[in-house]
């Protein structure tokens, strides 16, 4: 583990990448299945030193189109890396057009990181199992923090064109006929 003080540079990472590094860094969780953006932490020599896996909130009440979730941080240990790609991943969702971002920590967790990348912390959610079959649940049922950072200047509400009427406009698309 790499502990030593590092100019961190961020760089974009593919899911598959992002799940090898959580699956053999992360401290109590497995890869999340899928992601909407992930982003790595490269040191000066270009070495990945953590990465972050960014999706849609895993709570359907969170769902709203404007929230994207942190579902995992990963490093080696470099000093710093966590909360730089807090930060990288903040701004990206930002970018993007989301309003805010969130993310949990366990309840013993000092969140550290998240309070260096201006996150703050606004709930306490019990732990609980998912109680399904297909789903293990081995992962830490303790209490959990919900961060949240949120946009500061935001833009409208997006307006959406009405969806055209009719079966896709089927006139435009004539396969193996005269047109």
């Amino acid at each position: 583990m790499s502990r030593r003080t590092s100019r961190l540079y961020t760089v974009p990472c593919t899911r598959d990448r992002a799940r090898d590094f959580v699956s053999r860094h992360h401290r109590h969780h497995r890869p999340a299945v899928q992601s909407i953006f992930n982003v790595a932490a490269i040191d000066e020599r270009g070495v990945v030193v953590g990465v972050a896996m960014v999706g849609r909130p895993v709570a359907r009440g969170l769902c709203d189109g404007s929230t994207a979730e942190v579902y995992r941080v990963a490093t080696d240990g470099t000093a710093n890396a966590c909360s730089f790609l807090l930060g990288a991943a903040r701004r990206v969702a930002f970018e993007l057009g989301y309003r805010q971002i969130i993310t949990y920590t366990l309840n013993r967790e000092t969140g550290a990181s998240l309070r260096g990348a201006g996150w703050v912390c606004d709930q306490i959610t019990p732990g609980r199992p998912w109680n399904t079959r297909k789903r293990a649940n081995d992962w830490p049922l303790d209490a959990k923090r919900r961060w949240r950072a949120t946009r500061s200047t935001t833009a409208p509400t997006p307006i959406w064109p009405e969806p055209p009427r009719g079966a896709c406009h089927q006139e435009r698309f004539v396969f193996g006929g005269d047109e």
